[in-house]
């Protein structure tokens, strides 16, 4: 299997200027290898640094040591030296993310969010939001609620479409923290089967599943983060 994303003695502090400069360490040398059709779930205690470490891997967080190098449109990019504008093009095309809460622009429908990775992509509208609309039927979004704003959805529903939004380009790479932690028995499943077909694709994943059912059923190897917490 091809080698899609790696990290080299990635390390995280964060420095707490309002408390004098304070040094809060997260996690240091953090060396993972992932290849395409691969799901390497992130594990440890609350607080070990997981979450810190997929915002690392997707460029939302800069790296305190080390490099996160992802390969993007045929060529190795260092993610965590790489400019904005090249940071937006691998999201745009190879990296894809979801987390644990949908953050959008209010008033902007459900049908046209989860279709907007693909208008990013260069379909055009109609196609887009054909798109969404099989996504959010496969994801058991009722219909009714495909026109309206997820401002006032169930936590349940918002993830919903968190998720279309964040899988339906079918990005290479998918970066997942918790994406069935609001979900029904059910809806979970169908996330599950989700992660399976991408993985079936050939897509590369980095998930925290902190339900032992899912991350069983999905991932094919495990990374403690907790045993790389910097002291």
């Amino acid at each position: 299997m091809n080698l899609v994303l790696e990290t080299t003695g990635l390390a995280k502090t964060f420095t707490l200027h309002g408390r004098g400069g304070l040094a809060l360490p997260v996690f240091a040398g953090v060396d993972l290898q992932l290849r395409a059709g691969e799901c390497l779930a992130l594990t440890g205690r609350s607080g070990s640094g997981k979450s810190s470490l997929l915002r690392c891997l997707y460029g939302n967080y800069g790296a305190s040591a080390g490099e996160v190098r992802i390969r993007h449109d045929g060529q190795w990019l260092d993610l965590s030296a790489a400019t904005p504008r090249e940071v937006i093009a691998v999201r745009r095309r190879t990296l894809g993310y979801v987390s644990q809460f949908l953050r959008v622009i209010p008033r902007v429908s459900a049908l046209d969010i989860v279709a907007e990775p693909l208008r990013r992509m260069g379909r055009d509208a109609e196609e887009a939001r054909a798109g969404a609309a099989g996504w959010l039927a496969r994801l058991n979004l009722p219909e009714r609620l495909w026109q309206l704003p997820p401002a006032t959805f169930s936590g349940g529903e918002q993830q919903r479409v968190n998720i279309a939004h964040g899988l339906i380009a079918a990005h290479p790479v998918l970066l997942l923290d918790e994406p069935t932690a609001s979900l029904d028995a059910g809806n979970r499943r169908v996330v599950v089967e989700l992660i399976q077909a991408a993985r079936e694709r050939g897509a590369a994943v980095v998930g925290i599943f902190h339900d032992d059912e899912v991350r069983e059923a999905v991932a094919t190897r495990c990374f403690d983060v907790e045993q790389h917490r910097n002291p």
